[in-house]
């Protein structure tokens, strides 16, 4: 599933869905509003954004990984920043993966998703770029099993193809 999803905007709606924004920021860092990791607060309900008819844009502000940038690519569009809880304080994220855990690697792509199981070479938190294994069946794997690909939750990271 891709991160960068469209609003759904009504005909009638003057104004872009922020309860969807909300949706789409939770699914981005992996956890809820007011939980670690997740927003710190919803996007404020005095907000009226033009709407927005592409897939928004989503992406970590800097490397402390304490703030969302939301963005309509549409021209002439907004551009939203929303604090993450429990991030960038005190040495950053809590750690959701650990180096040897098994993991589940998704390749997606536009339309699918492919999933083979894995295992982390790396330690990282939710939205982190860490590097995982592909594990096979034979007992001998080689060096091209090797990926980069950015944790989505505690046992799942994502290897986008778009």
């Amino acid at each position: 599933m891709s991160f960068s999803l469209a609003l759904v905007v009504a005909a009638a709606a003057p104004f872009a869905d922020l309860d969807a924004i909300d949706r789409q920021v939770a699914q981005f860092t992996g956890a809820a509003i007011g939980q670690p990791g997740g927003a710190g607060t919803a996007v404020d309900r005095r907000l009226r954004l033009q709407p927005c008819y592409s897939p928004l844009a989503l992406s970590w502000n800097g490397p402390r990984q304490d703030t969302v940038v939301v963005q309509c690519p549409d021209a002439g569009a907004w551009k939203l920043y929303v604090p993450v809880s429990g991030r960038g304080q005190g040495g950053g994220a809590l750690p959701m993966v650990n180096r040897g855990d098994a993991v589940t690697i998704a390749v997606a792509g536009s339309g699918f998703t492919v999933s083979q199981p894995g295992e982390a070479m790396e330690t990282g938190a939710v939205g982190a770029w860490i590097k995982v294994r592909a594990v096979k069946a034979e007992a001998k794997s080689g060096a091209n099993d090797i990926m980069r690909a950015q944790i989505v939750r505690p046992g799942l990271v994502r290897v986008p193809l778009d």
